[in-house]
């Protein structure tokens, strides 16, 4: 199934790096200026993306903010009802990740964050649009405020992808077990990976690293997570 695009083009204005605090530190006599990072993991529902970011929070010691699953109130009936309330929940999302950007661009550490507002964006949204379960009355005025909201978004400075298949998405949310994800069909999914596939191939905002959960076990295996954490280190001195 071919993937369609936002059918209005979207601007994002980077916000100058000036914005960002730098700290001063000293090390052995020497002064040194560090800039916090704004890391992102990015995934479909089940790709570890919660599992990943609490490990490299705890590996780097970065802050990690987390993705408001306990508390939205609008996921069960969601999944109950995706047409009836797909609206809803994109708005919910696009207000607290809006709100979550604010404060990472704020914190004098360096964040590590559990998904991110594009992927509402250009994935989510467009996907419940192309399948009929949001009115091009509701998409449109989506596309809208994100569009107005973008205009004060800095995108992170290394994007983290996981990738995997459907049925490795399967196996995941089997394993966490949540209730309301009971009821998520494999078109839902498949729908997701094909946009999310479209989007990493075209991301041109900032560095992005890609790691294919079907070949690398992170959360079981130390020397998995080892070597994504060397990927990272690599990808972070290149920042500088």
């Amino acid at each position: 199934m071919a993937v369609k695009t936002l059918t209005r083009k979207t601007t994002v204005k980077l916000v100058p790096k000036a914005n960002v605090k730098s700290i001063p530190i000293k090390a052995n006599g020497i002064k040194k200026i560090i800039t916090p990072l704004h890391i992102a993991v990015a995934g479909n529902i089940g790709a570890g993306k919660t599992t990943l970011t609490t490990l490299l929070a705890k590996s780097f010691k970065w802050e990690p903010h987390f993705e408001d699953v306990d508390d939205n109130p609008y996921l069960n009936d969601f999944y109950d009802d995706m047409q009836r309330w797909s609206f809803n929940l994109q708005i919910y999302f696009l207000k607290t990740r809006f709100e979550h950007i604010n404060k990472i661009r704020q914190s004098t550490k360096t964040v590590i964050q559990d998904r991110t507002i594009y992927e509402d964006a250009f994935i989510f949204a467009p996907n419940l649009h192309s399948m009929g379960l949001m009115t091009t009355r509701d998409f449109n005025s989506y596309q809208t405020l994100f569009e107005q909201m973008s205009k004060f978004v800095s995108p992170p400075d290394l994007m983290i992808y996981l990738r995997g298949s459907v049925p490795a998405l399967v196996n995941q949310i089997a394993k966490r077990g949540r209730e309301y994800e009971n009821s998520i069909r494999i078109d839902y999914l498949k729908r997701l990976n094909e946009r999310y596939e479209a989007w990493a191939s075209t991301y041109e905002l900032g560095k992005i690293l890609i790691i294919d959960i079907d070949e690398i076990n992170f959360a079981e295996k130390r020397e998995d997570l080892g070597k994504i954490v060397t990927k990272i280190n690599a990808q972070i001195n290149g920042l500088f």
